[in-house]
């Protein structure tokens, strides 16, 4: 990890955690010490995750690192089994079990005899990359592990694959999205993967007639299902109205409906409004319609098509996790594993519309306009659940911003 002076990019443990914490019906336990996983808790409360009685640690003394015992962690097991009767009990590795080598699964193969729960074990413990990596490592796992059936098909059903509560206003994003499939073509949501559902509902994902992929960690498992129990699936986040108008076009060409036409022929006028922008650009004599973007690498993609149909330039795509292993991401989006280049950039920033976390906001000067669309969030909270970044609803308040920024600018 190379210097950092503010919050890091989560780890793939992180990325594991707050997924799994978003499971109900489930216990997460972390083995490891137990200042790692209270330094984590107040990450994952502002992301807005309940733990009371769904995280656990198992504590570690010198003893157990220096001499490899596990009995701490494996009567954590049999008395979170007893006292919670949880249907599944992850076990998550910290970084100091993971850095001696504790064998996770070996351990739950042991204790699973023991107990009524099912044990599923991760033990990559925040060595093998940042959160990106655990995401995808995580969607893969549920779907061996949980999802079972035998793929009976029930039509007008979709899941959702991608979710990640660590993103901005992931839950607003996944409400505006579920709004718009029912409106548009009557589809109802059977599972969101990771946000909100229940053990049973992730188990019952092979039957529903579509998956819908909002990021790139969550292809592989999409094709998994795919050739598991034959689902198509869908890949994109819908941003901006035309990238929403194309999106849900894809999806009619799929599930064979007719979308309503009252809202695609809405989509089409607020799509022809936006590219009214594009003349305010050309009519520019000092400025150039400039953006920066910083955040997950679909929400950069997305937001910078959009703001290209409005005549607005995204000069800068950076994305906030590594690139490495996800083939749907475009070339132009860079990662930068160095904050002193990215806070370089911020700094030389003039006349800019910029997206990005808040740490970022304080190296900007006046000039720019400033949009939160990425975590770490210091200033304020988060508490509306109607207000997305993602579809029409974000759409329109993207575009708030941008009609303020060209006010701005000369």
């Amino acid at each position: 990890m190379s210097l950092t002076r503010f919050l890091p990019v989560p780890s793939d443990r992180m990325g594991i955690i707050w997924s799994l914490l978003s499971i109900k019906d489930a216990v997460v336990l972390e083995y490891g010490p137990a200042g790692t996983t209270h330094y984590s808790m107040s990450l994952y409360g502002d992301i807005g995750i309940e733990q009371e009685n769904r995280l656990f640690t198992t504590h570690m003394r010198e003893d157990d690192v220096i001499m490899g015992d596990t009995s701490r962690l494996e009567n954590a097991i049999i008395e979170i089994d007893k006292n919670f009767e949880p249907k599944v009990i992850f076990i998550v590795a910290s970084s100091c079990s993971a850095v001696i080598g504790t064998d996770l699964r070996g351990v739950c193969a042991m204790v699973a005899p023991k107990v009524e729960a099912k044990l599923i074990a991760f033990e990559q413990g925040g060595f093998r990359g940042d959160y990106s990596a655990g995401l995808k490592e995580t969607y893969k796992l549920l779907a061996e592990k949980i999802i079972d059936g035998d793929g009976k098909r029930i039509e007008g059903t979709y899941n959702i694959l991608g979710a990640s509560i660590g993103s901005y206003r992931c839950r607003a994003d996944v409400l505006e999205i579920k709004r718009m499939l029912k409106e548009v073509y009557g589809l109802e949501c059977g599972a969101c993967m990771c946000l909100d559902s229940s053990l049973e509902q992730i188990k019952n994902m092979g039957s529903a007639g579509l998956n819908i992929v909002l990021r790139p960690e969550a292809v592989e498992t999409a094709k998994f299902l795919e050739k598991k129990y034959g689902t198509p699936y869908v890949y994109g986040t819908p941003y901006g109205y035309r990238g929403s108008m194309e999106w849900l076009q894809s999806i009619g060409m799929i599930t064979g409906k007719k979308p309503s036409e009252d809202i695609m022929q809405e989509l089409k006028k607020k799509t022809m409004a936006a590219s009214q922008y594009k003349m305010y650009g050309r009519m520019l004599k000092r400025d150039k319609a400039e953006a920066y973007l910083y955040g997950d690498a679909e929400t950069v993609t997305g937001l910078a098509s959009f703001l290209n149909d409005m005549g607005i330039n995204a000069v800068h795509m950076i994305s906030m996790h590594n690139l490495s292993g996800l083939k749907e991401i475009p070339a132009d989006i860079k990662y930068m594993p160095a904050e002193k280049e990215r806070l370089e950039i911020l700094k030389s920033l003039r006349a800019n519309l910029v997206f990005a976390d808040d740490t970022s906001k304080r190296f900007l000067d006046g000039s720019n306009t400033f949009v939160r669309i990425t975590n770490p969030m210091i200033d304020g909270a988060l508490v509306a659940d109607h207000m997305p970044v993602a579809g029409i609803r974000g759409a329109d308040m993207i575009m708030e911003y941008v009609s303020g920024y060209f006010n701005t600018i000369r």
